[in-house]
């Protein structure tokens, strides 16, 4: 019974984490890392095709984006994940396809003028749509037998619609252990989902540490705040342009705009419009509506008796075309934009930006967390320059951060989901977490509770019957994988070969007692493919 970290450990992206007992493996979370360069650091070092089972705490890509490449790689197992995360999973993993495979066209035009090679898409749409007949949607506070010796409960975690914790109770040797995946745990009091349910019982943790250093501030009311943003910008002539992600964050924006327009916040510009410029957004809102009783919180729900949509109202407008987004930029009223992605790397925002920033009576408003080396991080701060779509621009914008607006939950919180567990664990792994932040926490849940905790890296693995680590990893494996970027594709591609002929041997294994004639007609196809490449 061994758990490896192979993802988001001292740093905040690209969750993974491989667990292995008697002839089963399993992934909890498979993330893509999100940064500056879409191809660097994203291989997860793991033969997917002998993955049995892979659960998923979240829909967020950095916990969920790498699904479509392992199945690319060979992996046919099954996944597990509530019924929302399901749902919302089968848009956002079919919109990182196509934002890969835009991109990856575009940066092949320049390539191919330059004489430099060209860059493949990790997956493509098909492969998104193909792992999807491998979910299994499962029901909050419902124990699940997996296989023998494996059985799991999803808990509401309260970060994002469908977010979980899941219990794990893991059986080797006639040793059963309870393992608990945190997920992200989710900041208290957010608009429209509940607050995260506390687990009571646990062997192992393992922990987010998002804000594991940081305490967030008593919270302002969000609708008064963003109205006095909306309003300043108004007044100058400008558009107000809110970089979100498109599922949780855009819809919570649109909350706290309705409540600005039926309380009459903003009466200067009564009938101001909002425009949804993502078909993310608006596929994921409509989502949001098909989970509303195992998902939204009670006022939420009493809005909703009361036959009030919590996130529409009048001069909500949506664009979900191409065209419909380009014509938003042609009018000149002042409005508010919503587009993603959030940390302003890819998508619809990148036109936006690149149409508001130049402007100085425009507003650039981030309501979320940007991660170093990102263009939001630049932007927010303070960077007077930028470049988008090979193109200088200025920045004379306004750039303003609503403070306190999270999702995660913050130090004191994570304290006391973790105080919830009656027993004293064996140990605590902090994960998800840039790196100070993993250390700091990690201490801190040491002091306070004189729990055996530690951050670890990528690579460290340990025996759960035991309590022994059994590998080293360190950070250079995460910077020498980084560094070695693109080329290391190259690698993956061979190493899919020897995963497809691994897979092979598994199906001729399985073929005995078939009739003959299909025995010999499945002998010819392999010879003839052999032929064709033993050259």
């Amino acid at each position: 019974m061994v758990l490896e970290f192979i993802g988001a450990d001292r740093e905040v992206t690209g969750s993974c984490h491989y667990l292995t007992f008697g002839d089963t493996h399993i992934l909890i979370d498979c993330g893509m890392e999100q940064g500056a360069d879409l191809y660097v650091n994203q291989e997860i070092p793991v033969n997917p095709s002998l993955i049995d089972y892979v659960f998923v705490t979240h829909a967020h890509i950095d916990h969920s984006g790498l699904l479509p490449l392992i199945y690319n790689h060979g992996f046919r197992g099954t996944i597990f994940a509530t019924k929302a995360t399901t749902d919302l999973c089968n848009i956002m993993l079919k919109d990182s396809a196509h934002i890969q495979e835009f991109e990856a066209e575009w940066k092949n035009r320049k390539a191919r003028r330059a004489g430099r090679p060209e860059v493949t898409p990790m997956y493509n749409v098909e492969d998104a749509q193909n792992v999807m007949q491998h979910f299994t949607p499962c029901d909050y506070n419902s124990v699940y037998e997996i296989c023998p010796g494996l059985k799991v409960r999803f808990v509401d975690a309260g970060h994002l619609l469908g977010s979980s914790s899941i219990e794990m109770w893991v059986t080797e040797e006639n040793v059963t252990k309870k393992i608990v995946f945190s997920g992200d745990i989710g900041n208290h009091n957010r608009p429209l989902i509940k607050d995260p349910q506390y687990v009571d019982s646990a062997d192992y943790v393992v922990m987010e540490s998002t804000y594991g250093n940081r305490l967030h501030d008593t919270p302002p009311d969000y609708a008064v705040e963003l109205s006095k943003v909306i309003n300043a910008t108004f007044t100058r002539g400008g558009n107000l342009v809110i970089p979100a992600f498109s599922v949780g964050r855009t819809q919570e924006m649109l909350y706290f705009i309705r409540r600005i327009k039926t309380e009459n916040l903003l009466p200067e510009h009564p009938n101001f419009e909002v425009y949804i410029d993502s078909p993310l957004a608006v596929e994921a809102t409509n989502v949001f509506h098909e989970n509303i009783s195992d998902c939204f919180d009670e006022e939420a729900m009493e809005l909703i008796s009361a036959g009030i949509n919590p996130i529409k109202f009048p001069g909500l407008r949506v664009a979900v075309s191409s065209d419909e987004s380009k014509m938003i930029n042609f009018d000149k009223k002042p409005k508010v934009i919503i587009s993603a992605s959030g940390m302003c790397e890819a998508g619809r925002i990148r036109h936006h930006l690149k149409h508001n920033l130049w402007r100085s009576d425009s507003t650039v408003l981030f309501v979320g967390y940007q991660v170093p080396g990102t263009l939001g991080y630049a932007l927010l701060n303070g960077a007077k320059k930028v470049k988008l779509f090979g193109e200088e621009i200025e920045v004379r914008a306004s750039i303003v951060n609503l403070p306190g607006i999270s999702g995660h939950a913050d130090k004191n919180q994570l304290t006391e989901w973790l105080g919830a567990i009656k027993n004293k664990p064996e140990h605590v792994f902090i994960v998800h977490g840039e790196e100070s932040t993993a250390e700091s926490f990690a201490n801190h849940v040491h002091e306070t509770f004189g729990y055996d905790a530690v951050a670890p890296y990528s690579g460290d693995a340990y025996d759960l019957i035991t309590n022994q680590k059994v590998a080293d990893g360190s950070r250079k494996l995460v910077e020498k994988k980084a560094a070695y970027g693109i080329a290391s594709r190259e690698k993956t591609i061979f190493d899919r070969l020897v995963a497809a002929g691994q897979r092979l041997v598994s199906v001729i294994q399985k073929c005995q007692g078939m009739a003959n004639k299909d025995l010999s007609k499945f002998a010819d196809q392999i010879n003839a493919l052999c032929d064709k490449w033993d050259r």
